[in-house]
């Protein structure tokens, strides 16, 4: 409310398991891990402008859909959703996780940045590994730029995936 806003742009960030032999299911609670690295974003292509992306709207990858991405569908690898939002009447999600009013699908006002939010999941190491179709293409997750996930605000502010007073 006091940020006179609808919608609250989320980042979806991986978390794994750092030694998958003991836990083949990719979830640790004790031992998660997480990307340091490997975050990017590009211009949101506007169908209807060609010449010009979208105002205020970015498509946000990083985390395993971009170090996998053999094995996820490109239209499944942004990690950028509208996890807050204020339903109206009309209110369309789209198969894309944007919303058909494109207010919605803006990273900041057009007088001020927003808040942005961070999700912290297992989701997509665990289907990876469970998938027959890519998990005996992954031994494990970590690379040089895995860290062990500290359960904490800082660490995500640090990495620049969330803003002060975030952390809920």
């Amino acid at each position: 409310m006091e940020e006179r806003r609808e919608a609250i742009l989320t980042y979806v960030i991986d978390l794994y398991a750092g030694d998958l032999e003991n836990h083949p299911d990719a979830v640790s609670l004790e031992e998660a891990q997480m990307d340091k690295s490997g975050y990017y974003a590009l211009a949101r292509p506007d169908p209807q402008n060609h010449n010009h992306p979208k105002e205020r709207q970015l498509d946000f990858f990083g985390g395993l859909r971009w170090r996998y991405e053999e094995h996820i569908p490109s239209d499944k690898r942004k990690i950028d959703r509208i996890s807050l939002f204020r339903n109206k009447p009309g209110l369309v999600l789209n198969s894309d996780f944007t919303f058909n009013d494109q207010e919605y699908n803006t990273y900041s006002c057009e007088w001020h940045n927003n808040i942005t939010t961070a999700i912290c999941s297992f989701r997509t190491a665990k289907a990876l590994k469970t998938n027959p179709g890519s998990t005996f293409d992954i031994s494990t997750f970590r690379w040089h730029n895995s860290v062990p996930f500290e359960w904490h605000s800082r660490q995500l502010l640090d990495l620049g995936l969330m803003e002060p007073g975030q952390w809920f």
